[in-house]
């Protein structure tokens, strides 16, 4: 017999807008606590450390976001097959999609994290890394990297807990995690005088807890439905995962590694820059939470629906989705006006240079205003993933990235470091066009 509640269906049965932001809002929230601990991260070595620290942990967050890429790429592919399964009520198929993905994102995390281990310094020193902070960088890197089965692990495992409308779980143990990493970094950087190092080696340890409490939750909740487990790894299903996670992972990575080149570019003006910027992106990072986390509800809402033939609420659930970014966009773009100098004063504190506290506060002055265009493409690629469609959806990721690394690469030499957020909002726009041709084309055929 499967313990499955009623109330697990809420999103087949509850109204889209309320069954939206039922699941969005855990995600939301524990998206902002992941993000939190990696604002902590940069504001106690910022502070504690100095701008140079601040600096490496910087030079870091580019290259270790296409990993994280990968990650929340591959968990995209697992969520949408295991949702279907879910709308479709096929339990068999949903413990073998959970288990394919499991298995073989943990393999792929080891080869990964083995190449970026050995490689930190020689792709810091091609990123044109300011020779002042690349140790400090470098030693960063390597410790990140050992603990990359435990992330990859850990956003598998959310995007499973997601895909079953169990968007709670992932952040209940976020909150956890990220107090855990706050004590630690307090503990490593203040006490022990541990600098960049321990502000690695405590989110490795929080990220590890994390992964494995999560593995052992998703466990108890696969043993009550019905239906066996048919072995660890299925090729076949393996086969038609990787037909959504590919792109979903090209989509994620070229968007980070975009922003690797970019940072190359920022790298040219130097240490003090670059500590202004690093904050920014930090703060850039979450004010675009709220947005990511609808486009990634939009996904397995999207995904239910479609298995179980509920095609109209597919419309009514885009429609609302939209409704929610321009909330999420004006509420964004009003703190970030009013707060932005407090906001900097958190990362660089009294000793910071004039020059990075300037570059911070541009970059986030200006995206502020553009945001709920991000927000739209998101959701109309949430939608595109959740019904199998990525073609349109990694398209628009592709031209925007494109834009912005050229136009940043050509033009922000020639004309300022400003220029690298100049073009942003441009390579938003070209995204979200690619995503609605590619959304209503889909709709048109289905009518």
């Amino acid at each position: 017999m499967s313990i499955k509640r009623k109330d697990d269906d809420y999103l087949l049965n509850d109204r889209p807008a309320v069954a939206l932001f039922t699941l969005c809002l855990p995600m939301m929230l524990g998206a902002f606590f992941q993000q939190f601990y990696t604002l902590v991260d940069s504001m106690i070595v910022g502070r504690f450390v100095g701008e140079n620290a601040l600096a490496a942990v910087g030079a870091s967050y580019a290259l270790t976001s296409v990993f994280i890429a990968v990650a929340i790429g591959g968990g995209n592919g697992a969520s949408v097959l295991v949702s279907h399964a879910y709308g479709e009520r096929k339990w068999n198929e949903l413990k073998t999609a959970a288990s394919t993905a499991l298995v073989s994102f943990l393999i792929l995390s080891f080869l990964l994290a083995a190449a970026g281990y050995f490689l930190s310094y020689r792709i810091l020193s091609v990123l044109r890394t300011p020779g002042n902070i690349i140790e400090d960088a470098g030693v960063y890197l390597q410790i990140y990297f050992l603990g990359l089965p435990f992330l990859f692990m850990y956003n598998i495992l959310s995007s499973l807990f997601n895909a079953l409308g169990k968007s709670e779980i992932p952040l209940f143990l976020l909150i956890f995690s990220s107090l855990m990493n706050i004590v630690l970094d307090l503990i490593a950087v203040v006490s022990l005088g541990m600098g960049v190092a321990g502000a690695a080696w405590a989110t490795l340890i929080s990220q590890a807890v994390s992964a494995v409490l999560s593995f052992i939750i998703l466990m108890r909740i696969m043993g009550g439905y019905e239906g066996k487990w048919s072995g660890l790894f299925n090729f076949g299903v393996f086969c038609r995962m990787s037909s959504i996670a590919v792109p979903s992972v090209i989509q994620q990575a070229t968007i980070s590694f975009g922003m690797m080149l970019v940072q190359s570019v920022v790298n040219l003006f130097g240490s003090q820059v670059l500590a202004g910027y690093s904050a920014a992106i930090r703060v850039d990072s979450l004010a675009g939470v709220p947005l990511s986390s609808m486009g990634n509800a939009m996904s397995p809402y999207t995904a239910q629906n479609a298995g179980a033939g509920n095609d109209e609420r597919v419309g009514k659930g885009f429609r609302s989705g939209m409704l929610y970014i321009v909330i999420f966009g004006i509420v964004i773009c009003s703190l970030l006006q009013i707060f932005r100098s407090g906001i900097m004063e958190l990362f660089l504190g009294d000793e910071g240079t004039a020059l990075a506290y300037k570059t911070g506060k541009d970059y986030i002055a200006f995206l502020g205003w553009f945001y709920p265009i991000l927000g739209f493409a998101m959701v109309t690629g949430g939608v595109l993933r959740g019904l199998g469609h990525m073609k349109w959806f990694t398209l628009g990721s592709i031209l925007n990235l494109s834009f912005r690394v050229i136009g940043s690469m050509i033009l922000a030499p020639r004309y300022g470091v400003e220029v690298v957020w100049y073009v942003v909002p441009v390579g938003w726009t070209i995204y979200l066009v690619t995503c609605l041709v590619g959304y209503f084309r889909i709709r048109s055929a289905a009518v």
